[in-house]
């Protein structure tokens, strides 16, 4: 079973995983989220990037906006995979233990952690 994100930390950052097809739609997710939630929009990845083995964008945010934006991130990805994870400063957890799915789960690259 998938887990779920569930509003249990303070800080969090979801993952949106696109690739040269679906890019277009995942930078107008990004955009969109940042404008109406308030929410951090990194930069649009046309690569892989630390543990992320697929081209990806990143939102930062906290519990505070965790209720509002998830529920419309699933509605609105489409076929995007986004990853949920907390934030509690062991990235190695954060991206195991608290971190959880929106769409169909991607074997991480979690051996970037142990360099």
């Amino acid at each position: 079973m998938i887990k779920r994100p569930t509003n249990s930390y303070d800080h969090y950052h979801a993952h949106v995983y696109f690739d040269e097809n679906s890019v277009t739609a995942a930078t107008a997710l990004c955009q969109d989220a940042g404008e109406r939630f308030g929410v951090k929009v990194g930069r649009v990845h046309q690569k892989p990037v630390g543990p992320h083995p697929r081209w990806s964008c990143q939102l930062t945010f906290d519990k505070s906006q965790f209720d509002r934006l998830i529920p419309w991130l699933e509605s609105q990805r489409g076929d995007l995979t986004v990853l949920v994870h907390a934030l509690t400063g062991n990235d190695l957890d954060d991206h195991t233990k608290h971190a959880s799915w929106l769409g169909d789960p991607v074997p991480l690259k979690l051996s970037v952690f142990n360099a």
